[in-house]
C-alpha cells in the first residue's frame, strides 16, 4: 500500500470535554492489483488521530470506496496501521487551524 496524498481537518470540541487534539485525515492510496483491496476507483482511508501531550496514536478508521463513499468491509493488516499512523504523525498541521 502506498498513500499518495492526504485531507487533515482539525476537530473541534465545542464543549472541551475531550483531552488533547483529534484530526480526521482522509489518506488516498493505493494497492496492486493483487491486493483485495484494489479497486479501479481505489479506496480512500478516514482515520482519527489523536494528539494529547506525549501520546499520538489512530483512535480509529474506515476505508471508504473512492467511487461510492461507501464503507469497505475490510482492516488493514497490522504494518498498513502502522503505515498509516506514522503518516499522520508526519503530517499534522504544523499550526491547527478550527474546522469550519
Amino acid at each position: 500500500m502506498e498513500i499518495t496524498h492526504h485531507t487533515v481537518e482539525l476537530l473541534e470540541d465545542p464543549f472541551g470535554l475531550l483531552a488533547g487534539e483529534r484530526f480526521e485525515f482522509h489518506l488516498y492510496a493505493n494497492v496492486d492489483e493483487e491486493d483485495e483491496l484494489y479497486s479501479e476507483a481505489g479506496f480512500y482511508i478516514r482515520a482519527l488521530y489523536l494528539v494529547s501531550g506525549d501520546e499520538e496514536k489512530v483512535l480509529h478508521y474506515h476505508l471508504h470506496d473512492r467511487a461510492t463513499g461507501e464503507v469497505l468491509d475490510f482492516e488493514l493488516e497490522e504494518d498498513e496501521e502502522a503505515l498509516v499512523a506514522a503518516y499522520c504523525q508526519n503530517h499534522l498541521p504544523e499550526e491547527p487551524t478550527e474546522a469550519e
